[in-house]
């Protein structure tokens, strides 16, 4: 799955209809996503972010997901035995998804976080 940030941020720039509220940044984490497909059938997949920003996300999914779904999104953590200062786990950040590109067999999520990060 080789995806090109230029053909994104291309395709972001063509679209003026979405207006930032915090600035994005180019940064690639792992994140599970946690929701139900189109079918209604719960997953649980791993995938990662492209971009990201305080108030929300554009990631990556094999499944069809709706607009307006919420789905939950959690970044894995190291083993607890690593150190006792990282938490074991993170609480789960709630999103709502917003748009879907699909560029070429990958599909694209835009997430609108219910918070923003702080």
């Amino acid at each position: 799955m080789d995806i090109r940030l230029d053909q994104i941020n291309e395709e972001s720039r063509l679209d003026s209809s979405h207006i930032r509220r915090s600035p994005r940044l180019r940064l690639q984490v792992p994140v599970f996503i946690r929701a139900s497909d189109a079918t209604g059938l719960e997953f649980i997949e791993l995938t990662k972010t492209l971009n990201i920003s305080a108030t929300g996300a554009c990631i990556t999914s094999s499944h069809i997901l709706r607009p307006e779904q919420t789905v939950h999104l959690t970044i894995p953590a190291p083993s607890p035995a690593a150190s006792s200062l990282v938490p074991s786990e993170t609480p789960p950040i709630i999103a709502r998804v917003k748009r879907q590109d699909i560029l070429g067999d990958v599909r694209l999520f835009g997430l609108e976080f219910l918070r923003p990060l702080e």
